[in-house]
């Protein structure tokens, strides 16, 4: 029995503080909208229990704890999400640090100045994954005062989710797209791939290069917004836990994974590191993209061609 034709659509929708869409190709509207809406649904239960701007999200629950210096148990997700953060920590040597969002406080990056350094030196006495203690289910903070924050997790986590809910409806054709963090359902309906643009970070509008995917996920870290610059020094939003000021030497970071957090974790981390950051990513062995504040551009994926490596590889 010859198979129905399939049929493009599109959905869009803002989540997590920036625009989304979800791409699909299906035999009819009722199974894309389905499809769609399901995993549209779970991002924004996502970010109803994990932001920080809401005073009646989960994590908001966890950060009184924190702040008390008191403990908290937590559900099975978010102790999966805890324990990718002490991985990525472990193996990033520390600069991947998901309490370092308090850092924020001290840079105000539409202010026009730089923070006073005794407000940072502050706020790193409660910066650390190292001055919590993590013995699932129980999360306990014995430094009063810290938060966390799942930013550098949560979006990507999201986006790998909505693909399998997809594809749990039947899709096996799409792309989900959660600002810039994508995630590949399978490709495009003829077996081509799709053309994912990478944002220049410092050309308005511009692409720093186009990648063809038809599996797998990608994601990029770097200073596109949020920076401020003075005397000619351009400082990003991207903090360096030890030292709470920006990361200098690589201006943007794509990567290329099995799985969407663990491109935007190995993003991070690669811009963490600062010059070791192209080094680390060679030894990583999965495409990647990567250009410095001068306008180098290097990575194994820049030829505008990547799939990501065996995922055993990537576990």
């Amino acid at each position: 029995m010859k198979k129905p034709p399939l049929h493009y659509f599109r959905r869009d929708f803002n989540a997590m503080g920036t625009p989304c869409q979800i791409q699909l190709f299906a035999a009819g509207e009722a199974e894309a909208m389905a499809a769609a809406d399901a995993a549209i649904a779970d991002v924004r239960r996502l970010e109803a229990r994990y932001s920080r701007y809401r005073d009646d999200s989960f994590l908001s629950e966890i950060n009184r704890a924190a702040a008390a210096g008191a403990a908290i148990e937590v559900d099975e997700e978010t102790a999966g999400l805890l324990d990718y953060a002490a991985t990525c920590y472990a193996q990033s040597g520390g600069l991947f640090d998901i309490t370092s969002g308090i850092l924020r406080r001290a840079w105000k990056f539409d202010s026009g100045q730089l923070p006073e350094q005794s407000l940072i030196d502050n706020l790193l006495q409660r910066v650390g994954w190292h001055r919590l203690s993590w013995q699932r289910p129980r999360l306990a903070f014995a430094t009063a005062g810290m938060e966390i924050d799942f930013g550098g997790v949560v979006k990507e986590y999201a986006a790998d989710r909505a693909a399998a809910l997809c594809q749990a409806h039947g899709i096996r054709h799409g792309l989900v797209n959660l600002g810039g963090d994508i995630k590949v359902v399978g490709p495009r309906a003829d077996g081509g791939p799709w053309q994912i643009g990478i944002r220049h970070p410092h050309r308005s509008g511009g692409l720093l290069d186009t990648l063809a995917l038809t599996a797998g996920a990608v994601a990029s870290s770097g200073d596109y917004e949020r920076c401020i610059t003075l005397d000619g020094v351009r400082y990003g939003h991207v903090l360096n836990p030890r030292t709470g000021w920006p990361v200098r030497h690589l201006a943007a970071v794509t990567v290329v994974a099995e799985f969407c957090v663990v491109a935007g974790s190995a993003s991070t981390i690669a811009m963490l590191k600062e010059g070791d950051g192209p080094a680390w990513l060679a030894d990583l062995q999965l495409p990647h993209l990567w250009v410095d504040l001068n306008g180098e551009c290097g990575g194994s994926a820049a030829l505008g061609v990547a799939q990501p490596a065996d995922p055993e590889r990537q576990r």
